[in-house]
């Protein structure tokens, strides 16, 4: 069940960009070229992610977000980076001094090792939501609500598909409806509190596949809260 009323984001209501930290140290070859199209700054202060936070990266991939959730919630903070097979390349740049905060926890979906003492501060996922096999969404929604604290919030980040599609797109296109995602992330006991416009594209037809034509697509960002 969603809230009766969703805030949507202000770009206005950011920070100062000096009270953010660079998002520069120790990114890898490619990830800040990608800074323009995903815009974390603003991202991140959408979600209120702060220094001393417990966190969680879901399908982390390469680790886009995990290094600058590390970055951001700083060494009071915590970091748990998941994908659902381990992968040694990936996981040794987590080994680095600047990475004491971050936590490997790979495993599937339906079995998400993630902590569930309710002590997480926030969750995201980001643009992989679609590539999560439905049967599997369910548990991993259940596991993600059990991680976080009451109040705290699960960031769904993904590629938008035409209205009314739920999954048809999610292997052509590599979309997701954001209905459907509202659907189920709300089934597992979720509200949705807000919504950000800082990856919108309306001119995006939702109808080619985003793995082909990088960077042109329309994305939403949903907040998802604990009641």
């Amino acid at each position: 069940m969603t809230t009766g009323h969703i805030d949507h984001f202000c770009r206005d209501a950011l920070p100062p960009a000096d009270l953010w930290p660079e998002m520069r140290a120790d990114r890898i070859a490619g990830e800040l070229e990608l800074d323009q199209a995903r815009k974390p700054h603003e991202v991140l202060a959408f979600y209120g992610v702060k220094s001393g936070d417990k966190v969680a990266d879901v399908w982390a991939g390469r680790g886009y977000y995990t290094t600058i959730l590390s970055e951001v919630v700083g060494p009071s903070g915590l970091v748990y980076t998941q994908n659902p097979n381990s992968r040694d390349e990936i996981n040794q740049r987590w080994k680095a001094p600047k990475f004491a905060n971050v936590r490997v926890v790979d495993g599937p979906f339906d079995k998400l090792p993630l902590p569930q003492n309710g002590s997480l501060d926030f969750v995201m996922i980001h643009l992989n939501y679609h590539d999560v096999d439905p049967a599997m969404r369910g548990a991993m929604n259940k596991a993600i609500l059990g991680a976080l604290k009451r109040g705290g919030t699960y960031g769904v980040v993904d590629h938008s598909a035409k209205d009314g599609t739920g999954n048809d797109a999610i292997k052509t296109l590599h979309r997701i409806d954001k209905a459907q995602v509202i659907k189920e992330v709300t089934a597992a006991g979720f509200t949705l509190s807000k919504e950000g416009d800082m990856l919108r594209m309306p001119s995006d037809a939702r109808d080619f596949n985003v793995n082909k034509e990088r960077n042109k697509d329309d994305r939403f960002v949903l907040a998802f809260q604990k009641p």
